[in-house]
């Protein structure tokens, strides 16, 4: 199928939806649209990451294994679904 007769059949299929799925169909694209964040870019964000890695590096943070962490989790799925 051609782009433009997607264009088309998207304009029909709009044009007849009710509101609850325009506001369905907008939030679909509004998730894909939003534009990306360039993380990396962002000064604070930085800033924070290294701060985390030196409280880390010098033992001032306490850190789990991703073994812990599953274990932990599986404990808790346990509490909620006895």
């Amino acid at each position: 199928m051609t782009v433009a007769a997607i264009r088309e059949k998207l304009h029909g299929y709009i044009d007849s939806a009710d509101d609850s799925k325009i506001k369905n169909i907008y939030a679909l694209f509004e998730d894909q649209m939003a534009p990306s964040v360039d993380w990396w870019e962002d000064k604070e964000f930085i800033a924070e990451l290294e701060e985390r890695d030196r409280r880390y590096e010098e033992g001032i943070e306490k850190t789990y294994t991703l073994e812990k962490t599953k274990q932990w989790m599986e404990e808790q799925k346990r509490k909620l679904n006895p």
